[in-house]
């Protein structure tokens, strides 16, 4: 497992595989012109003009290519919301799909880029394509053509797609949050607003999901930013609330030396003391929460599994337990989906 920034990485055994150009979970869990006449030139109406485009976006959209890139991203950069994505209703498969491979994207960009000018340039691109989206006219690029698609069929809110980058724009300031409450407002822009829009591919527009939706993305953007320490530490980084650090007289410093002293510990367990608090709030909503919401919300088993070997682990984030995956989560997502909760 290697996690990057808001993402994490990693390898999968060969169990689930993209067959018939869409994802299937397997049983195992899983001329030159030689004469010397040029070609006729016609003029086109405007409206045949609009209309030959509309048919080349579409016909890109469709490539099955673009569709593979998107899985692949998602498969190899957030293993845990394509295992999520594969629980979802068959119509809602490939936009979730497709959320998560822009939303792996934006993630990236903050780590893949060597100077902040460089990321400003490719958010400010990710700003154009969305607008471009909404006017029906995408660039020729494997996730924005997907992201169309996804938003002709679900006509998604272009507020949560800017949202999302607005905020990850603003991150790429590269510095720790001065307290959690900041924590807590970067992960409802970014991972709560992701959820919002995989409500809506599961047509799904309500208060309560909403809700739900909003404490779970805050408790994602925690729990994803105590994954993160070990990496971010190896590149002499560390973003965690700086309040509850200075609570308990630990400097950035013990991070990035890897200490596992009682106090280091203690901030950690501060920090997931309230992921939990909001996941326990989300499920407050359990009752009122439309049933075919629930498997946008299945990444709550995720969360509550790292979580828990946290605990077991006396929340020492750089215990090698904390470093590998759950053999077991595939079977884990699928019994709470089958059992209607999350």
């Amino acid at each position: 497992v290697e996690v990057q920034g808001d993402l994490v990485t990693v390898n999968m055994a060969a169990g689930i595989s993209n067959k018939g150009g869409f994802l299937a979970l397997r049983c195992s869990l899983f001329s030159c012109y030689g004469g010397g006449v040029l070609p006729a030139v016609s003029l086109q109406r405007p409206r045949e003009l609009r209309s030959r485009t509309a048919s080349t976006t579409s016909s890109s959209a469709e490539s099955p290519y673009n569709e593979k890139y998107c899985i692949d991203l998602v498969r190899s950069r957030d293993y845990e919301g394509f295992l999520c994505s594969l629980l979802l209703p068959v119509p809602s498969r490939r936009s979730s799909i497709a959320l998560r491979a822009f939303n792996v994207e934006l993630a990236q960009i903050k780590d893949a880029v060597s100077q902040k000018t460089i990321g400003l340039i490719r958010m400010q691109f990710w700003k154009t394509a969305v607008e471009d989206i909404f006017k029906d006219d995408p660039p020729y690029q494997p996730v924005t053509s997907e992201l169309w698609r996804a938003v002709k069929k679900h006509n998604f809110t272009k507020r949560w797609l800017l949202r999302i980058i607005n905020e990850r724009e603003k991150d790429m300031e590269d510095q720790a949050y001065r307290n959690l409450q900041e924590l807590e407002s970067y992960s409802e822009n970014t991972q709560s607003s992701l959820l919002y829009l995989l409500l809506e591919a599961l047509g799904v527009r309500d208060v309560h999901a909403d809700h739900a939706a909003s404490h779970i993305g805050k408790a994602q953007g925690i729990i994803t930013c105590l994954r993160a320490i070990p990496y971010n530490s190896q590149r002499r980084k560390v973003y965690l609330p700086m309040d509850i650090c200075m609570l308990h007289g630990v400097s950035q410093e013990d991070f990035i030396r890897g200490s596992r002293e009682k106090n280091v510990r203690d901030v950690v367990y501060d920090i997931a003391s309230q992921a939990h608090t909001h996941l326990q709030h989300a499920r407050t909503f359990t009752k009122n929460v439309p049933l075919n919401a629930f498997p946008a919300l299945l990444h709550t088993v995720a969360l509550e599994d790292y979580l828990e070997r946290a605990r077991k682990a006396d929340f020492d984030v750089f215990h090698p337990a904390l470093q590998q995956r759950n053999p077991l989560l595939p079977l884990h997502l699928y019994l709470r989906s089958w059992k209607k909760i999350y």
